[in-house]
């Protein structure tokens, strides 16, 4: 894993295509092989929970196991390759302005967010309501069965001696950003988490952007 930041040759100006996400919203989105990508932290101390799949055959999709195991580091930052249950490169990031990324936390849900805090926090609006929400209003045949263990950039969740996750205040700042080149076509599955319990988004959740390069 590359050690340090790295700054992006890509100019917002010549993007083919930028969107913003709302703060606790859902996104999703194809981009072609060989395309880049670059989410942006607009404020600053945001989560965006991210699933990718190949966008020609979505059985194929990111796994953070084969990912993990690969790279042999629980946490993605420049040069890191993110791969699927198959055992091939999804996209690379090229570029990090933050310098790493989680892998663990998973998404917040409405039973995580019960167990977690407490019994009136369940109606609470969540990541995995969110990805449910996206595949119920893009009609692409994908069920909650095809929701697995997704990465969240920007959040910081250290692992403590004893192997435990905390989630902590974030590491990134307003106008920093993760980019990654596609090596297949991808299908883009994200939500901009929505949480208000725990730090991971300062207790605030913002907009973020997403800029795609030919």
């Amino acid at each position: 894993m590359s050690s340090g930041l790295t700054e992006s040759k890509l100019h917002p100006a010549q993007a083919v295509y930028r969107k913003i996400v709302a703060a606790g919203e859902p996104y999703m989105h194809t981009m072609k092989r060989g395309q880049t990508v670059r989410i942006v932290d607009l404020e600053g101390n945001q989560a965006v929970d991210t699933l990718f799949y190949n966008a020609r055959n979505i059985e194929e999709r990111y796994d953070a196991n084969t990912t993990i195991r690969e790279q042999g580091n629980i946490y993605l930052t420049t040069s890191t390759a993110l791969m699927s249950n198959t055992g091939k490169v999804m996209l690379r990031i090229t570029a990090d302005t933050c310098g790493r990324h989680d892998t663990l936390g998973g998404a917040c849900s409405a039973e995580s967010n019960t167990v977690r805090y407490a019994l009136e926090k369940r109606p609470m609006h969540s990541c995995r309501d969110n990805f449910l929400m996206a595949l119920a209003q893009h009609d692409c045949g994908m069920t909650k069965r095809d929701l697995s263990s997704n990465i969240n950039f920007f959040m910081n969740v250290p692992v403590t001696p004893e192997g435990k996750l905390s989630f902590a205040d974030g590491i990134s700042s307003a106008g920093r950003y993760v980019e990654m080149n596609a090596e297949m076509d991808i299908l883009i599955l994200i939500s901009n988490c929505p949480q208000l319990n725990n730090p991971c988004n300062a207790y605030n959740p913002t907009p973020v952007e997403i800029l795609i390069w030919d």
